[in-house]
C-alpha cells in the first residue's frame, strides 16, 4: 500500500491542524515543517514492513513512529546524545549497530519490519537493528495500547526540515 501519493496529503492528517497544512508537498516530496505538527496516517497497521525514503537537512531532527508508538529516529543534530537517539535507533531503547555516517542532504532509506514488538531496521541496505524486542513505547507515542494496530506518523515537531518519499507499507507475517 502506497501511503504517500506524491501529490498531496490525502490519507494523512496533522495532529494540530491549522488554517492551512504545515506539511508541504513539493515535486513529489513530503516536507516536514520543523517545529510544527506531526503527520499521522489515517490507516492503522498491525504487523508490517515499511519502506520509506528520507532526506534529513543539516541540523534537522524527525522520526518515523510505528503504530504511533515506537520512534525510529532520523537526525543530524544529536551526536552528543546516546546512540539510541541517533538515526536508525529506536528512540531511547535500541541503538543502531553499526551506526551509519550522517549524510545531511542525501536521500537514504529505511526498510523496517515490525512484528509484535520485534523490529528489524535496514538503513541503505545495511541491517542496523536485527530482530530486537522494543521494551516499550517511546516518548511522543500517541497511546500505550501496544497490542492494537496503529498509524504511521512522521514527526514534524522537531528542528529543521526532513523530506520523505516512497512510503510503502506491506503486511508482514511471523
Amino acid at each position: 500500500m502506497q501511503l504517500f501519493n506524491g501529490k498531496d496529503l490525502a490519507g494523512w492528517r496533522e495532529d494540530k491542524p491549522g488554517p492551512s497544512p504545515a506539511w508541504k508537498v513539493e515535486n513529489g516530496v513530503l516536507i516536514s515543517p520543523g517545529n510544527g505538527p506531526e503527520l499521522i496516517s489515517r490507516t492503522s497497521f498491525q504487523d508490517f514492513k515499511l519502506h520509506i525514503e528520507f532526506n534529513c537537512g543539516r541540523n534537522a531532527n524527525s522520526g518515523v513512529y510505528l503504530r504511533g508508538r515506537y520512534e525510529v529516529q532520523i537526525e543530524d543534530n544529536s551526536m552528543q546524545e546516546p546512540p539510541s537517539h541517533h538515526t536508525g535507533g529506536v528512540y531511547g531503547f535500541l541503538a543502531p549497530t553499526p551506526e551509519l555516517p550522517r549524510r545531511p542532504g542525501v536521500w537514504q532509506s529505511f526498510d523496517i519490519t515490525l512484528i509484535g514488538r520485534t523490529i528489524t531496521v535496514v538503513q541503505n541496505g545495511h541491517t542496523i537493528i536485527d530482530q530486537k524486542e522494543i521494551p516499550g513505547i517511546t516518548g511522543g507515542a500517541l497511546d500505550s495500547h501496544e497490542g492494537l494496530p496503529g498509524p504511521i506518523y512522521l514527526q514534524g515537531s522537531e528542528d529543521g526540515h526532513v523530506s520523505f518519499r516512497n512510503i510503502v507499507v506491506t503486511p508482514a507475517k511471523e
